[in-house]
């Protein structure tokens, strides 16, 4: 029986966009117990579909078209007033991103009890009752101490167990979860993804799970479609989309996904670039949720070289001290003890002058390129910013900064717009440009792709491998993902709890991983069951 019956469904967007319409002649059902994935790299239409099925679309932007039946009803001809009775009630959403759709002022219980509050359910001593037993069913850590916490005293993954424990606080029929899982380490990914099966099969739900990553189709969908520019290019059960794919630009979705191959290992370099010799730091000592004093050793005794050329992945989940350890490296972060030197110079004891003349030689490429980019300032000054400020020539380093944009694979002309312009693959080569035009030996690129789709994703991979070859760059590729980390780096390390437990060649970590959390690490890739048929059907 569906669930949820979308006919013919077109949303225009306002004059001046890039195209006519966001969504243009789309079509699905979703039936009771089955989870339908949506799948599509940035502007496919994949959540503008869900947002409009939510009645949320963005202001100027509207259903031209098409019905969206629900229970006997057309959601877009209902009143507002009958569609906020159905959202939380039947038809539940979880968002991307927990942090931005979480109120930071209000404790999570109370957001969760809030759900009952405005559909006019329960006592308030029965809605608290109820968000312990939701925080419990979702698996959150002490459910009685979570509910008094606010939002920035839980993870990344705990958040999002909340936002789908608010989802589900009225046993909707329909859970539509827009990319719940981009961002968050494989195994927190992992977690989640299991939550969602069996919180699904459980309560009888029918899920519209959206998302970029076939791996977590491969882990999760009963049927697929396939969204490209509006439109759906392909649709069928996960099987045969995934292992036979028909429409070439699933083919080539398929091919992006990192695959089980690991490049052969580079021969050895000789001449450090970079060394770190027992890194150590320490956070902590302030009142927190679960103790009155809780100090957390982020970075324990941490060594490691990375040679002229070489890229080196830095692979742990979250909180597992990675991102402190390439922060460190820059003094970002202020280290307690042990070493740094770059190219033989010790970084840990210079002055603001030194240290200033050695950022140059080791940049940072972020996570989020928008959130690094001043939205208020034009591509050519965030590119010119740093060599200006060092003694460049306002109009040399304009013309630099061109120069870098085409390297980088973007048009010279990319200089004179603002970072909102551009897309989020366009953003991280912006990143990458404005590092490069230090002309430094090292880069750290701290999570650079794990918010992209898995197109974009291979072309930034691309490109690093192209510019260590170009300008003989040494790389620390800092991530969560050990697939993607084996695709790109010569060598891998493995942080734990601050600790580095393996490290080795990349084809010897990946295909024989010796520490146990490294194949933990591994055995959580979504789709890690996953026989890769579709890769080899991709290439046919």
């Amino acid at each position: 029986m569906s669930v949820l019956s979308v006919e013919h469904l077109t949303i225009g967007l306002p004059k001046g966009a890039d195209r006519r319409h966001a969504v243009k002649d789309v079509s699905f059902t979703i039936e009771a117990g089955e989870i339908l994935c949506v799948v599509g790299e940035s502007g496919s239409g994949k959540s503008m579909a869900a947002n409009a099925v939510m009645g949320l679309l963005p202001d100027l932007v509207a259903v031209e078209n098409g019905r969206a039946m629900f229970d006997g009803k057309d959601l877009f001809a209902l009143p507002e007033r009958a569609r906020q009775a159905l959202r939380g009630d039947r038809i539940a959403m979880i968002f991307q991103e927990p942090m931005t759709a979480l109120n930071p002022l209000m404790r999570i219980g109370d957001q969760i009890a809030e759900v009952y509050d405005a559909h006019g359910a329960l006592t308030p001593r029965q809605r608290r009752a109820k968000a312990v037993a939701l925080a419990t069913e979702v698996g959150l850590p002490d459910p009685e101490a979570i509910v008094r916490a606010y939002p920035f005293q839980l993870s990344g993954g705990q958040r999002q167990r909340a936002m789908i424990a608010m989802a589900l606080a009225l046993e909707p029929d329909l859970l539509i979860a827009d990319e719940p899982t981009t961002a968050l380490d494989v195994t927190t990914q992992a977690q989640i993804l299991s939550l969602i099966n069996d919180l699904q099969r459980r309560h009888g739900m029918a899920v519209m799970f959206i998302t970029h990553d076939f791996g977590v189709v491969a882990e999760i969908a009963t049927r697929v479609i396939v969204m490209r520019y509006g439109e759906i290019v392909e649709a069928g059960d996960a099987a045969t989309v995934l292992n036979a794919p028909r429409h070439d630009y699933t083919k080539r979705l398929l091919e992006a996904v990192p695959s089980d191959v690991v490049p052969a290992a580079a021969a050895p370099r000789e001449t450090p670039m970079l060394a770190v010799d027992g890194l150590t730091k320490t956070f902590g000592g302030k009142r927190s949720l679960f103790a009155k004093r809780r100090v957390v050793k982020a970075v324990d005794d941490v060594s490691f070289t990375i040679a002229k050329g070489e890229i080196l992945g830095l692979v742990g989940e979250s909180g597992s001290g990675k991102s402190t350890v390439g922060r460190s490296i820059v003094r970002l972060v202020e280290p307690d003890g042990g070493s740094i030197t770059i190219d033989g110079q010790e970084i840990t004891t210079l002055d603001a002058a030194g240290l200033r003349k050695a950022r140059r030689r080791a940049q940072m490429v972020f996570q989020d390129p928008y959130a690094s980019l001043n939205p208020r300032t034009r591509v050519a000054a965030a590119i010119t910013q740093g060599p200006v400020a060092m003694g460049t020539p306002r109009k040399e380093a304009l013309a630099d900064a061109r120069r870098l944009l085409e390297t980088v694979g973007l048009d010279a002309s990319a200089a004179d717009r603002y970072p909102h312009e551009f897309s989020g693959g366009q953003r991280q080569r912006i990143g990458i440009a404005r590092a490069l035009a230090m002309r430094p030996e090292l880069i750290i690129a701290d999570e650079a792709v794990s918010a992209l789709d898995v197109s974009i994703q291979a072309q930034i991979l691309d490109l690093l491998r192209d510019l260590r070859e170009r300008f003989g760059l040494s790389i620390l590729f800092i991530t969560h993902d050990l697939r993607v980390a084996a695709q790109l780096c010569d060598r891998i390390a493995v942080m734990q709890q601050g600790k580095l437990v393996e490290m080795g060649p990349a084809e010897e970590v990946f295909l024989r991983p010796q520490d146990p959390y490294t194949q933990r690490l591994l055995a959580a890739v979504p789709g890690a069951r996953w026989s890769g048929a579709a890769t080899t059907a991709a290439s046919a």
